[in-house]
């Protein structure tokens, strides 16, 4: 059964979820639902792509990396070489917004990367705009490629920026998710994150926080009143 070869070789390459791994790919590539993998009624199929994704994810790829995409609060976003994979601690930042009574009408993302932030947090507050920042062009192109696939394009836009350089207006709400690793420990960090994930968004600078030393004394140039 292709399922149990797939969970063998699988574990076999130390991935730490074979049985979900196996399911994920299956459901990409033979186009079956869990059950239907539960039950053994998986149809023939042209395996060319799957064996092509296994094989990259034995020698270390992350899955997202290899779909192309990650999940995040229940959303898809297309990743490219210059984004961070979304990752689901970074969810706790939209709990800690929609806690928040007042809701913001105008939002600024600083280092948007897929605009995985930005773009659930318009979806959450459907009054809201927003504005997402990134220094590489080619994040702000995934970011909006993103916006336009969740038919949120219309309320969001994305700047090429080193940080605030480029940002004009003030805005209810600011968040951010900076890269705060020191430089050297970079060099440091698991293979599947450090030989995938881009540089940009992972070096914080010889103590991790230099972003933050850039920021904290330019935020209240675009903050509105009463914003946070």
């Amino acid at each position: 059964m292709i399922y149990q070869t797939l969970k063998t070789q699988l574990k076999t390459a130390g991935v730490e979820l074979p049985e979900l791994e196996a399911r994920i790919l299956l459901r990409e590539f033979a186009g079956v639902t869990d059950t239907d993998i539960l039950i053994g009624n998986i149809p023939d199929f042209d395996q060319t792509k799957l064996n092509e994704a296994l094989s990259r994810r034995i020698k270390g790829e992350p899955m997202g990396r290899i779909l192309g995409y990650r999940e995040f609060w229940g959303r898809k976003f297309y990743l490219s070489p210059a984004t961070l994979e979304p990752r689901p601690d970074t969810e706790t930042l939209i709990e800690a917004v929609l806690k928040e009574d007042k809701k913001p009408k105008t939002i600024l993302d600083l280092g948007t990367g897929t605009g995985c932030i930005l773009l659930t947090l318009l979806h959450e507050i459907p009054n809201s705009i927003g504005v997402g920042v990134d220094l590489s062009p080619e994040a702000c192109e995934t970011a909006k490629q993103n916006a336009k696939a969740q038919g949120v394009d219309k309320r969001v836009s994305f700047i090429q920026s080193d940080w605030l350089e480029n940002v004009e207006g003030k805005f209810d709400l600011i968040v951010s998710n900076p890269p705060y690793i020191t430089s050297e420990d970079v060099e440091n960090l698991e293979s599947n994150v450090r030989d995938f994930d881009p540089r940009l968004a992972l070096d914080g600078g010889k103590d991790g926080l230099e972003p933050y030393r850039n920021l904290l004394g330019t935020l209240k140039n675009v903050l509105a009143e009463g914003g946070v």
